[in-house]
């Protein structure tokens, strides 16, 4: 499906553009969620997790553009990850106080890539075996 292929596309080019912010400025890119980067590990585990991993998920998410196979188990990753993402931010808001509102932003650009992916591998799944 075109719509679930450009979707993904979209959320993968997001995290390339992320990856590449939090590697380029990490200073800045930890800031704004609330970390204190120690010199040396510290700064070595942002570039990595966050530079390297959400570079990672960037390429993963684009796949269907050059592989139309991989969009149904990319999707369930994509509502897997999100899904995840939306639970153990909602417990944080439960946990922690003092959130930022770099957090809430965060929380709800997750609940829209849950929801769309979600929505997206519903009607994947469902919709075109009712037609």
């Amino acid at each position: 499906m075109l719509a679930a292929r450009l979707f993904l596309a979209f959320v993968g080019a997001c995290y390339l553009f992320l990856g590449v912010w939090c590697a380029a400025a990490p200073s800045q890119t930890s800031e704004s969620v609330g970390f204190n980067l120690q010199p040396g590990s510290g700064q070595s585990e942002f570039f990595t997790v966050y530079g390297g991993v959400e570079f990672a998920w960037g390429l993963i998410f684009l796949m269907p553009l050059l592989w139309s196979e991989f969009t149904r188990p990319l999707l369930i990753a994509c509502v897997l990850i999100h899904g995840m993402s939306v639970v153990f931010r909602a417990g944080s808001f439960f946990l922690f106080s003092g959130l930022g509102t770099t957090t809430y932003v965060l929380a709800g650009v997750e609940w829209v890539i849950f929801l769309a992916s979600a929505g997206l591998l519903a009607f994947t799944t469902w919709g075109t075996k009712a037609s």
